[in-house]
């Protein structure tokens, strides 16, 4: 995984013999995991903002959500954008860190997005609206991340890939808009 990879194993799957190289050039782990993060992000962001443009000040949730969707599993569609999904399912800690800009990123879409279902719906606690949607964000993640093991696998998947992100954005959308049922 992500965090269990030694520098000697990230170096050796460069194809480098020097590990202060790792050092050098992306200045610790982090900084190659930020690299191989920012690869993918500032096209996924750019197709977010494409898919948000139209829509309104107050867009339905479903809206928002295929926005988030969307561009994450165009990335099913080849192996490379398959192990981006593996990974970033891995990093489910940063999630409640969201609104923290991580340096090299470009996610100004998804900001936009994330603030949006964090507002809805408004009858329910803000506190629990927060926690949904970390909740969602693993979901999402690990949904693609596990759909992605599956198509590198066998290449078997029982829903196709529209049905897919249809039935993965309506999933989402029950985790933020359920009934509350918290006590008084």
């Amino acid at each position: 995984g992500v965090w269990r990879a030694g520098v000697g194993e990230i170096v050796a799957a460069a194809g480098q013999r020097n590990a202060s190289a790792l050092t050098y050039h992306f200045g610790s782990r982090e900084g190659v995991l930020d690299r191989i993060l920012a690869g993918h992000e500032d096209s996924i962001d750019a197709h977010r903002g494409e898919l948000l443009e139209g829509l309104s000040d107050d867009p339905p949730t479903h809206a928002v959500l295929d926005a988030l969707v969307r561009p994450m599993s165009a990335r099913l569609a080849h192996e490379r954008g398959r192990r981006y999904l593996r990974i970033v399912a891995q990093l489910t800690s940063r999630f409640s860190l969201w609104r923290e800009v991580r340096s090299g990123l470009e996610h100004r879409h998804l900001l936009r997005a994330l603030d949006l279902l964090e507002r809805r719906p408004a009858h329910i606690p803000a506190a629990v609206r927060r926690e949904r949607l970390v909740a969602m964000m693993q979901l999402m993640t690990s949904s693609l991340a596990e759909r992605a093991r599956l198509i590198d696998a066998s290449g078997e998947v029982e829903l196709s890939a529209a049905d897919y992100e249809a039935n993965l954005t309506d999933m989402l959308a029950g985790v933020l808009e359920a009934p509350v049922a918290l006590p008084a």
